[in-house]
């Protein structure tokens, strides 16, 4: 590559990386003005019982506040960016795989909206309650500060998130022959075991929440090795009837 496409490259990715920081922009102000709402929203549901929000310093609210418009911006630009990254990277790929790779964009943004909505309605209510019974058990006084409650759920929803992207990345590796049957098949034995830390660092540490965890994960999983077969078996397919 000489300096003038580098230079090219480098103009690309600083236009794609604006647009991507201005509707983050956009977003955060949406965020700001329905924060308030959503965190209201957040504390009337029932699914674990009425829990109190208490602050413990002038700034807790604030930064909860903050936060929440944050990951509203976070996530409405998720899409975008995907966008923005296939845009890029498309003059690189053929009309056909420039089509193909397209929809991939909607359906990671389902998979991340359906990690975000099982993590919050099944995985954070079993923490929650197991969490509260561990307190009860040793007749400790339960009072939860909004800023540690806010953070917990942080940190089990966004891996959740993430890891049902991993379809999407499959699919992705394979459609560009990064992945194979063959490397998938050798590879299936790290994957259980990354999949089974992940699912047992943010499942309680009962038998019945982490299966209810992780059991999910390896399904995601194989659901979405058999996708990268049927790919791999249509692209050679494609490639004989074109040869």
């Amino acid at each position: 590559m000489g300096q003038e496409d580098l230079i090219l490259h480098l103009t690309e990715v600083r236009k794609r990386l604006i647009i991507v920081l201005a509707w983050f922009l956009v977003m955060l102000c949406a965020g700001l003005y329905l924060s308030s709402d959503i965190l209201l929203y957040l504390k009337t549901q029932p699914m674990i019982g009425e829990i109190k929000w208490n602050v413990f310093s002038f700034t807790d609210g604030l930064m909860i506040y903050m936060k929440c418009a944050f990951l509203f911006a976070l996530l409405f630009t998720v899409p975008v960016m995907l966008y923005q990254l296939w845009a890029f990277v498309r003059p690189g790929l053929t009309e056909a795989e420039s089509k193909s790779a397209l929809p991939y964009i909607p359906v990671a943004f389902a998979l991340f909206i359906i990690g975000v909505a099982f993590s919050y309605w099944v995985v954070f209510p079993m923490m929650v309650r197991f969490m509260m019974r561990m307190n009860q058990t040793i007749g400790a006084v339960e009072t939860y500060g909004i800023d540690r409650y806010f953070g917990f759920l942080f940190q089990i929803v966004f891996p959740m998130a993430i890891a049902f992207e991993l379809p999407v990345i499959l699919l992705f590796l394979t459609k560009i022959g990064l992945l194979t049957p063959e490397r998938l098949k050798m590879s299936r034995k790290y994957a259980y075991i990354a999949l089974t830390i992940t699912g047992s660092c943010i499942s309680p540490p009962d038998m019945v929440s982490h299966l209810s965890v992780t059991v999910p994960l390896l399904l995601l999983f194989e659901i979405s090795a058999l996708a990268s077969n049927w790919q791999w078996r249509a692209m050679r397919q494609g490639r004989l009837e074109n040869s």
